[in-house]
């Protein structure tokens, strides 16, 4: 070989060095709560997890207190199930994963969340924490997926698909305001339109029923919002009359066209603003 074609070659391996991912490095397993991210792809500490105390989430008994025992379960080592927390927008769905994870850090549960656009790198995420001896929520938010969308099929690895299936050291949650994680009218059109109906979306509207616990959300009424922001009142020290609530807070649901947690808590930070009480 001429001294040309070794550099050449020299050169060649040089840059697919350069092109070659880096290795993943382990992460500080100390926090905990850590997000996915994927350019490159690792594990990144959240120092400071936003939620509210698990207290603070009214008129939706049932859905926390069941996810409460089906995560206790999972961090105590027993068996639990995935869980698709699905329904009305702003009802605290999101808000209630993070808070059961708050609950329930002294047990050493570790909270990981993965962002929508990243499910089709979710093998990856398994496989750094398939032998980590640490206890992992997968959490993923706002969950749907198109007609012309394939990157549900890497998600049934997390569940219950796949050869390795998923690691026993961790449990999959997602909400979605869609039970079937697709549109309605798109379920109804792919039927519509296809040879065999009964099997048209057969294989997307499975990857729900992979999921062992479903919990809804729905609608509050203006007695349970008008409660939660009594509750978010007594909770940190904010002072009003009932009459002055109620009034106020009605016509801050009138000019959002909307009742839920998410207006509650949005009418209180206000409230709390106004007050010069820092939360």
């Amino acid at each position: 070989m001429s001294d040309g074609q070794g550099d050449a070659l020299d050169r060649i391996a040089a840059a697919l060095d350069r092109l070659a991912p880096a290795p993943f490095a382990a992460p500080d397993w100390s926090a905990s709560a850590y997000v996915w991210d994927t350019a490159p792809d690792r594990l990144l500490p959240v120092p400071s997890p936003n939620r509210i105390p698990l207290n603070l989430l009214l008129g939706i008994d049932r859905a926390r207190d069941t996810l409460l025992d089906n995560t206790r379960r999972f961090a105590d080592g027993l068996p639990a199930n995935n869980a698709l927390l699905w329904g009305a927008r702003g009802m605290g769905k999101s808000s209630l994963v993070k808070a059961v994870h708050g609950e329930l850090e002294e047990t050493g549960l570790k909270l990981v969340e993965l962002q929508r656009e990243d499910i089709q790198t979710v093998g990856n995420l398994l496989h750094v924490l398939r032998d980590v001896p640490h206890r992992f929520v997968l959490y993923c938010d706002d969950l749907s997926f198109s007609h012309d969308d394939a990157a549900y099929k890497s998600l049934k690895a997390v569940l219950d698909g796949g050869i390795e299936g998923r690691p026993d050291n961790v449990i999959f949650y997602a909400t979605s305001n869609r039970r079937h994680l697709m549109p309605r009218d798109m379920i109804e059109n792919e039927r519509g339109s296809a040879i065999n109906p009964s099997e048209a979306v057969e294989e997307k509207v499975s990857l729900s029923d992979r999921f062992g616990l479903w919990l809804g959300f729905h609608a509050c009424d203006q007695d349970a919002y008008l409660a939660m922001i009594r509750g978010y009142c007594d909770a940190y020290g904010v002072t009003v009359s009932d009459a002055d609530l109620r009034a106020q807070a009605v016509e801050w649901q009138a000019t959002r066209g909307s009742r839920s947690g998410r207006v509650a808590w949005q009418f209180f930070v206000d409230l709390a603003g106004r007050q010069g009480i820092s939360l």
